[in-house]
Parts: C-alpha cells; structure tokens; sequence
C-alpha cells in the first residue's frame, strides 16, 4: 500500500491500495463483535466492552440457561463466506477459511435412547432441554460449496483503489487524486511524500483497533 504523506502537517492524506487491501478492510465488517474483542485483547478493547466479554467469561455456568454454552458469545462463529487475506489477521479470526460450518450435536439419548427431543446446538454438551442429559451426539451436516465469486473477495482486482486517512474506499484516478490535493488545500507539493507500507499481522491489528477508536486511521497506524 502507497501513503501520500503530508510531512508539515505529519498526516496520510490517502493511499493507493491494491483489491486484496479493500478486500481485507471490508472483512473487517464481517467480524463479530466478540471475535474483534478477543483479537485486540480485553485490556486493549474499547470503553467497557472488554468488561463486558471478562463479565461472560466469569459468570458461574449455574446461572446460564441449561441448554447454551459461553461459547455462543466469547467464540462466534462465522457462517458467511469471507476471503482469504492470509497473514493480516490472526487465524482465529477465521477470514482465512472460504467458509466455517459449525459442528451440531443433538441429545446423547436420542434416536432410541429413550428421548424424543429433535432440539440440535452448536454448545457442546450443553443439556437437553427435554430430559436433561448432555448434547454430546454430533448431527451429520454438508456444507454449502462458497461459490467461486466468494473465494475471490469483494471488489475487482484490475483497479486501483484509494483509501482516505478515516477509511472512505473509493475508485483511484488522477482526477480524484488532484481533487484530493485540492481538498487539503495543499500548496506546496514539496510537502508530499510517497510511503510504501507493507500490511502484516501486527498492522492488520493495527488498523482494526485504530478503526474503532479514531477517524485518522491510517495517520494512527503508519505516522504515530
């Protein structure tokens, strides 16, 4: 990724960014709320709500309902195809698979076991609602195949895209870069600076956290 850097001012006043770029920023909405807590850390999320995910965390399992398990929160699954932007995000953020189906158990005495319960769960040996005894028996599921246009991400590969410092994606061209200038009101172009930046792990983190907290994302993540 390209960061025109205003060097008076120290700002990113935008980027030129590949599709894998877009295609890793858009996936960032993909993300369950308690998938991007534990991905920065409880200490490093925002306001109250690493409180809120140590509150799931602590609660006694005798004041949850007999047939959920803390899992269905503090570890979301998710079931919607997303692209594979190995390396900016931690797998256990799982927008690395081309899709994730969750394992579904049913009672362990059922088909015959003296229970009538149909009732299925993601929560592994939650109860039965029915008879009480554990959801321990897995339930044979196929997966639906991720169509070809999933695995290749979101937007189009043979355009360039600009990023502005709060994240605003738009189409790049020599237009809307001289409009961009002229929106800074920058006079001097000897202020300019090209920047390449290279996107990893740590960055990918980075720029998930500065998202949340600040419209300056790109200044917060390459200039601070």
């Amino acid at each position: 990724m390209k960061l025109l850097i205003d060097t008076k001012n120290k700002k990113v006043l935008f980027a030129e960014a590949s599709k894998d770029v877009v295609d890793f920023l858009f996936t960032l909405l993909q993300l369950p709320l308690a998938t991007v807590i534990k991905l920065l850390t409880k200490q490093a999320a925002v306001g109250s709500l690493g409180n809120l995910y140590s509150s799931v965390e602590n609660l006694n399992h005798v004041y949850w309902q007999p047939n959920l398990s803390k899992d269905l929160i503090l570890n979301p699954t998710i079931l919607i195809n997303a692209p594979a932007i190995s390396g900016l995000l931690p797998s256990s953020a799982a927008i690395n698979h081309s899709e994730i189906t969750p394992t579904l158990y049913r009672c362990a005495r059922s088909s015959g076991y003296n229970c009538s319960s149909i009732t299925v769960t993601s929560a592994y040996n939650s109860r039965c609602a029915t008879c009480g005894w554990p959801m321990t028996r897995e339930v044979n599921s196929t997966a639906t195949a991720a169509s070809n246009d999933s695995n290749n991400g979101f937007v189009k590969e043979v355009i360039t895209y600009m990023i502005m410092d709060n994240l605003l994606i738009q189409p790049m061209s020599t237009i809307s870069g001289i409009t961009m200038l002229n929106q800074f009101n920058v006079k001097d172009v000897g202020v300019l600076k090209e920047t390449v930046v290279q996107l990893g792990m740590e960055e990918g983190l980075k720029l998930l956290k500065a998202s949340i907290e600040s419209e300056m994302v790109l200044t917060t993540v390459f200039l601070a």
